[in-house]
């Protein structure tokens, strides 16, 4: 009797004529790996257990042996049969039945990874607790289907391809759902940040062509008389007010009338960017048949804000008794740009921090279902993540400047060290200054190492000399040499860590919040945002389908908590430049100047600019006596004589005889917290009308879901049904 040919994959993925099927021309689905341990050991004794257990669920188990052993694990078509429950789609109807045939490669993946993860040899002894235990070293999905890959390398994982749609039906085919998801998320974000980006990016050229034309620096700028208090207490100098011209000019690049109308632009940019996506995941995902379907302290961040802001008040100290000109005329600017470098520093090691201490508090709480564990540990983690990113922001944008008390009563660290002081021009050159040197480090040194780390350990584990190879040189390959030789360049590549998906997540997530929340004060973030992800996603695409070993495919319609994350986002955008504008910014009392005591009010003039005299206005006077006992003025002073000083200026609204606050700063609270309340009111209010105007589903897609669980129901084709939509009922007639 011949041997019945059969058309079946080799190891190489490819589909070839066969003769009857022996085990190294099987799908060979799953790879455990593991050390040569001693004969009749304990490891030994598991392994040999753990492989038994799965050769009594009918899995067909092959071994090959090299430096380590490799055992190829196969599963027939009966384990599909019997979990029929993990491959059912409750839209498809009730004859949803699959055979090894039809089951698709990431689905197969998916139910292997779920038999060996649940097969315990003891009831405490899983697959991950005997990896941890060194028993096996790793298990991993084969990259197979060659040519779906090869056509994913040559049209997604490009660096030339940076410009091209990415094929998210193909990636689904190769990566799963959830995969597909990211990257179609990622991708919709990226196409949605470029008008946010040429809005940004206009708004900073309108500073730059306004750069000498603001009356608040130009009056920075001629303000050589107007001497200023000292910046510390430790031998700083008094200053004249226009030495700081060009910062001045600096500031206003950053907080001019484009930049408030782009920071309201953007709150209301990140509602519709919501909004938009819920309506392109419903139709990405409206051919998945996946449209119904659902798979069941932060003491020590605060700690290390008020550490960071601790380093900031030392530092101008150090800086400005330096015996370099340069670095102590800068001294304030040197301590903002040194601290959000070691600021960035702390983010990099709180990082690996925050995840001990989220899975501490995810196994506290012992959730029921996988779903529930990440659904927590995605809230905690990026909660702790927020403020390890945003504390020093926040310090800025809200509090520097505004808690230091004033000359004759400085609020001291340790009753020592006076908190730093906003510029006569206002704090918001500060924010811009932290807010683009983490982004600028986050965006490319972290993505650098991001790319370069797994790429050098795959390059040095290929470098590794193989003693078999010199044997192998003249001889032919035979069956299970090709197989040995996929095996082991699967396992070469870098190991997919379990939190690789969520991280990438959670990196955007960050970026969405920089994009977004204190917008106000970086016009360039959304441009930066934009070209980074142009890259991100193929750095992406590299690394899963080169670099990596396949991820193991889970299915999902949306994604997910994440959905919940960026809404809670889009609200804090909201909240957060309402109050860049209406604290950080120098908008408002530059609107109360001018529309009650400039001179085009009280002198009704109308040939002047009505912001003339606002920085004498902004700025109160003190007595020179009244400074108290810490303050150690320098024996010399450049320009003019100690002696002549009586009076120096400071940034605040106070009376010159109590120092106590004037009428006018409550004109400017008042004005601050009405545009604050205004503000977040109307923008909120605009989100919820977008929300509701555009639904989360179109029209189009509700339509061809109905359809499809009409014709489930029936078993009629698609293409004899004929759908027509009445006010409030669907008609389905037969017939195109």
């Amino acid at each position: 009797m011949q041997d019945k040919i059969e058309l079946r994959e080799n190891c190489s993925g490819k589909s070839e004529e066969t003769k009857p099927l022996v085990p190294n021309q099987m799908k060979w689905d799953f790879i455990l790996v593991c050390d040569k341990h001693e004969s009749n050991s304990e490891k030994d004794a598991k392994r040999k257990e753990f492989l038994d257990k799965l050769e009594n669920k009918g899995f067909t188990i092959e071994e090959i042996k090299d430096k380590k052993l490799f055992y190829g694990v196969h599963a027939p078509s009966e384990i599909f049969q019997k979990y029929q429950r993990l491959l059912k789609n409750s839209d498809s109807g009730l004859q949803n039945y699959h055979t090894e045939e039809n089951v698709t490669i990431t689905t197969r993946i998916r139910i292997i990874n779920f038999i060996l993860q649940n097969t315990q040899i003891s009831p405490e002894e899983t697959l991950q607790k005997l990896i941890k235990a060194k028993v096996f070293e790793a298990a991993f999905p084969l990259h197979k289907q060659e040519e779906l890959r090869q056509k994913l390398k040559e049209n997604w994982a490009r660096w030339r391809k940076i410009l091209k749609k990415q094929p998210i039906e193909e990636i689904r085919s190769y990566f799963g759902e959830k995969v597909a998801l990211y990257f179609a998320w990622l991708g919709w974000y990226t196409r949605i940040l470029f008008p946010a980006a040429v809005l940004g990016l206009l708004v900073f050229l309108y500073g730059i062509f306004h750069f000498d034309s603001s009356q608040v620096s130009k009056e920075i700028c001629e303000a050589n008389t107007t001497i200023m208090c000292p910046l510390c207490d430790q031998k700083c100098p008094f200053w004249q007010l226009s030495d700081t011209c060009t910062y001045a000019k600096v500031t206003h690049l950053f907080d001019n009338e484009g930049t408030i109308l782009f920071a309201v632009l953007m709150a209301l940019w990140a509602t519709v960017f919501l909004e938009l996506w819920k309506r392109k995941r419903a139709e990405v995902v409206s051919g998945w048949e996946l449209y119904g379907w659902d798979e069941d302290e932060i003491t020590v961040l605060i700690g290390l804000a008020h550490a960071l802001v601790i380093y900031r008040v030392v530092a101008t100290v150090v800086f400005t008794q330096s015996d370099f000109e340069f670095i102590r005329e800068r001294a304030s600017t040197m301590a903002v740009m040194t601290g959000a470098v070691l600021h960035y520093i702390t983010i990099i090691i709180m990082t690996k921090v925050n995840r001990r201490v989220a899975l501490f508090l995810c196994e506290l709480e012992k959730p029921r279902t996988f779903s529930e564990r990440e659904n927590i540990f995605t809230v905690k983690i990026f909660t702790f993540q927020f403020f390890t990113y945003f504390s020093s922001l926040i310090y800025i944008a809200f509090f520097l400047g505004r808690i230091n008390g004033r000359p004759g009563n400085y609020v001291r660290v340790a009753g020592k060290w006076r908190l730093e002081e906003c510029h006569p021009s206002g704090c918001i050159t500060d924010l811009f200054i932290q807010m683009a040197i983490i982004m600028t480090l986050k965006q490319t040194l972290s993505n650098f190492v991001e790319y370069l780390t797994p790429w050098l350990r795959l390059r040095f584990r290929k470098s590794l000399p193989n003693p078999k190879d010199k044997d192998m040189v003249h001889m032919e390959k035979g069956p299970e040499d090709s197989c040995k030789e996929q095996w082991l360049k699967n396992y070469q590549l870098n190991e997919v860590n379990v939190f690789s998906l969520f991280d990438e997540f959670l990196e955007m997530m960050i970026q969405y919040s920089f994009t977004t929340i204190f917008v106000a004060a970086f016009p360039l973030a959304p441009l930066m945002a934009f070209i980074n992800n142009l890259f991100e996603i193929r750095l992406d695409a590299i690394k899963m389908v080169q670099l990596q070993r396949r991820i193991v495919p889970r299915k999902a319609n949306d994604i997910g908590i994440w959905l919940q994350v960026l809404e809670a986002i889009g609200i804090l955008a909201v909240i957060g430049n309402g109050l860049v504008i209406a604290i950080t910014s120098d908008f408002i009392p530059m609107q109360v100047y001018k529309y009650t005591y400039s001179p085009c009010m009280l002198q009704n003039r109308t040939d002047i600019n009505c912001l003339t005299g606002y920085i004498n206005n902004s700025l109160s006077v003190f007595r020179v006596q009244d400074f108290e006992w810490q303050m150690k003025l320098p024996e010399k002073l450049p320009d003019f004589m100690r002696s002549e000083i009586t009076e120096c200026r400071y940034r605040d609204y106070r009376n010159s005889d109590d120092y106590n606050y004037s009428v006018q700063f409550w004109h400017v609270f008042a004005a601050r917290l009405a545009f604050l309340i205004l503000f977040e009111h109307v923008a909120l209010c605009i989100k919820l009308i977008a929300a509701w105007y555009v639904p989360d589903v179109p029209q189009s897609v509700k339509n061809k879901h109905l359809q499809k669980k009409h014709e489930n129901l029936r078993g009629v084709p698609s293409d004899t049904i004929r759908v027509i939509e009445l006010p409030g009922l669907f008609l389905y007639l037969p017939g195109k």
